[in-house]
């Protein structure tokens, strides 16, 4: 049996972690809370939490002062929970490195939703024994011919750099982290632009265009067009 998932909240309001921990522990997270930056900040090294749901308003160390410091030495995921709903607000914490964010109140079936969403992300599908690289350090995957890497947002095609905008990259990074798995447009929407990500499908269909310019087809793998419902990262046999 694998080991739990740790999720780390940090929110001053008791009432509302604790109502976070009941849902999350409900789906077999293993949970923590923190009321304070400076207390999540002294737990991070200890509880070792796969994800930390951050809320913004703290006493002290705001949310994204305690976003900033982490990502100065970790891509540990981190959701952000606010009230506020401006666009700045939301802009500024995922500049800071926030992998989602969260406008208090939700809903407590799309708060699950969103955490396993951000760790499926997390979690490589495909990893070497190689020694430590540039293009193989952090959260990566790797392909014969191709190396994408989240971490410093890099792109290796038979050993050549590609450049490649950050959605593109991100998009290719998350199809080839689930290989065979077919995504709709609409979820790759989700995923990479975001819930409320005011756009269509046709934005999907034009960075999948790019990326299979830049990257073509190789003889074990392709970004393959599962017609009618939308698009899978091929792992030949």
């Amino acid at each position: 049996m694998s080991a739990k998932q740790k999720i780390l909240i940090v929110d001053d309001d008791e009432n509302i972690a604790e109502l976070i921990s009941l849902y999350l522990t409900k789906e077999c997270f293993q949970c923590r809370i923190a009321h304070d930056g400076e207390e999540a900040l002294k737990l991070v090294p200890s509880f070792a939490p796969d994800l930390i749901l951050l809320d913004l308003m703290l006493p002290g160390m705001d949310g994204y002062q305690v976003c900033r410091t982490i990502r100065q030495t970790s891509t540990l995921p981190i959701i952000m929970l606010s009230a506020k709903g401006e666009v700045f607000d939301k802009v500024l914490g995922l500049e800071l490195g926030a992998d989602d964010y969260i406008i208090k109140p939700f809903d407590s079936k799309e708060m699950v939703a969103r955490v396993k969403a951000v760790l499926r992300r997390s979690q490589p599908a495909v990893q070497t024994a190689a020694a430590e690289t540039p293009e193989r350090s952090g959260k990566f995957v790797e392909y014969p011919d191709l190396i994408v890497n989240l971490t410093n947002y890099s792109v290796t095609l038979k050993g050549e750099s590609v450049d490649m905008p950050p959605k593109e990259l991100e998009l290719l990074y998350f199809l080839a982290a689930s290989p065979n798995r077919v995504f709709t447009r609409e979820q790759l929407l989700d995923h990479i632009w975001g819930y409320e990500y005011i756009g269509d499908t046709r934005t999907v269909d034009v960075h999948i265009k790019r990326l299979r310019e830049k990257i073509g087809d190789n003889p074990s793998w392709a970004i393959t067009t599962v017609w009618g419902i939308g698009y899978k990262f091929e792992v030949k046999k």
